[in-house]
């Protein structure tokens, strides 16, 4: 009985932590639609694997998140769409290709986790995506901290 106790302490500890959050919960956001952008992404091997940047818009209505768009570019400004990935307009690699489209993907299902989930804590990178995720949090990090009160 102790044992089912201590459990059951320790789940409602962890469930306020997760609900508050682990940032400032008395941070209040402004009712509007704000824009972040990511510092833009290179390699460390020189190559141009998933170079560029996230950039981010959010809707806030009534302090809450009720909107999300995520999209990557190109360091070039070019939009990373159903391109991505093939060389010269071609799928020269199809692994490649098809991992880019992965990583492409995920950029709309960060936008649907961060509206379902209201913040940030508790979203987690998606396999192949981890680049669009560290730009995805730096972008929406940004947009939020316009959006402050």
């Amino acid at each position: 009985m102790k044992k089912i106790a201590s459990i059951l302490v320790a789940t409602s500890l962890v469930t306020a932590f997760m609900l508050t959050g682990c940032g400032d919960s008395n941070v209040t956001y402004k009712d509007g639609t704000y824009e972040g952008q990511s510092s833009v992404y290179e390699s460390e091997d020189g190559s141009d694997d998933g170079n560029g940047y996230g950039v981010v818009t959010i809707t806030i209505e009534n302090g809450q998140i009720t909107e999300c768009t995520y999209q990557t570019y190109e360091v070039d400004g070019t939009l990373k769409g159903e391109d991505y990935g093939k060389e010269d307009g071609r799928i020269a690699n199809k692994d490649y290709y098809n991992k880019a489209q992965k990583a492409n993907a995920a950029c709309a299902e960060y936008a649907s986790m961060l509206v379902a989930n209201g913040q940030l804590d508790g979203i987690d990178a998606i396999s192949g995506a981890t680049i669009n995720y560290n730009e995805f949090v730096e972008a929406v990090e940004n947009a939020l901290e316009e959006a402050k009160e």
